[in-house]
C-alpha cells in the first residue's frame, strides 16, 4: 500500500489513542445486543468448557480476552480506512450453535488452546464454514495448537493445517504489509500462521486461519497506550483489516 495510506494508519492510531484516553479506555458505550441490519459487525465466538474458560485468575472467560476494546478499535479503523460500513457502536458474541451465526461472514475466536465443543457445535460450525464462513483463531501458543487441531478435525474430518507464508493472498488483501512476523506481545516469539482450505486444496478458498504463538488482538486492545510498540501495532491492524477484507471477498 502507498506511503500516504501508511501515514493514514498512523494518524488514525493516534486518534484511537486520544479517544480511548479521553473516555477512560473505551470508545463510548459498546453493546452486544445489537440487531442485525446488514452492516458489517464484528463477531466474537463464545465457548465453554476447559480450564481456560475461567480465564485470568478465574475472573473472566478466556474467550472474552481483549473485550471490548480490540473489536472497537479494529472496527473504527475498518470504517475509516475502507469503504466497509462497519458498526462501531457494538459487536456480537455468539456460540457456535446459534442460528444467528450464519448472518456474519467472519467469526473470531480467542484462546482456542482451551476450547471445548459439543457434537452439535461441531456440526453447526462445519456447516458455517462450508457455506462460506471465515474463521480466525488468535491468542494461543506452543502446545495449545494441538487442541485446536483436534477440535478442527471434529469440525472438518480430514482437514489439514497448511503453514502460510507472506506470499499468501490473505496477507495482501488490502494492505501490503511490512512483515507478518511481529512478535507475540506477551511471550515475544515469532508467530506462525496456519490455514485450512476447502477440500485441502491451496488453490481454493481459505476457510480458517490460525495465528499461532501470536496475540494480534492484544495490539488492537492496547494501541495508543504506549504499552506496545507503535510499529507492531500498525502491522497488527493491517493484518486484521486484511483478514476482514479477505473474509468479505472470498
Amino acid at each position: 500500500m502507498g506511503r500516504w495510506l501508511r501515514l493514514v494508519v498512523v494518524v488514525l492510531l493516534a486518534g484511537v489513542t486520544a479517544a480511548s484516553a479521553q473516555s477512560g479506555g473505551f470508545l463510548g458505550p459498546h453493546r452486544t445486543d445489537i440487531e442485525y441490519d446488514g452492516r458489517f459487525t464484528f463477531l466474537r465466538l463464545r465457548w465453554g468448557g476447559g480450564r481456560g474458560s475461567l480465564g485470568f485468575r478465574g475472573m473472566n472467560n478466556a474467550w472474552n480476552h481483549d473485550y471490548p476494546r480490540a473489536e472497537q478499535h479494529l472496527a473504527l479503523l475498518l470504517k475509516e480506512i475502507t469503504y466497509i460500513d462497519a458498526r462501531t457502536d457494538g459487536s456480537r458474541i455468539l456460540s457456535l450453535d446459534d442460528p444467528e451465526l450464519f448472518r456474519y461472514p467472519i467469526a473470531y475466536m480467542w484462546e482456542p488452546g482451551f476450547w471445548e465443543l459439543t457434537d452439535r457445535e461441531a456440526e453447526k460450525f462445519r456447516e458455517y464454514l462450508l457455506k462460506g464462513g471465515f474463521a480466525i483463531f488468535d491468542d494461543f501458543d506452543h502446545e495449545h495448537l494441538y487442541n485446536l487441531e483436534a477440535n478442527m478435525l471434529r469440525v472438518l474430518p480430514g482437514a489439514r493445517f497448511f503453514e502460510l507464508d507472506e506470499s499468501n493472498q490473505v496477507f495482501d488483501a488490502f494492505f501490503r504489509m511490512k512483515t507478518i512476523y511481529f512478535p507475540d506481545p506477551r511471550i515475544g516469539i515469532r508467530p506462525t500462521y496456519y490455514g485450512i482450505y476447502e477440500d485441502n486444496d491451496p488453490t481454493r478458498r481459505l476457510m480458517v486461519i490460525a495465528n499461532h504463538n501470536a496475540d494480534v488482538a492484544e495490539y488492537w486492545e492496547w494501541s495508543g497506550t504506549s504499552l506496545l510498540p507503535v510499529d507492531d501495532s500498525n502491522e497488527a491492524y493491517k493484518l486484521g483489516i486484511n483478514y476482514m477484507i479477505y473474509g468479505l471477498t472470498h
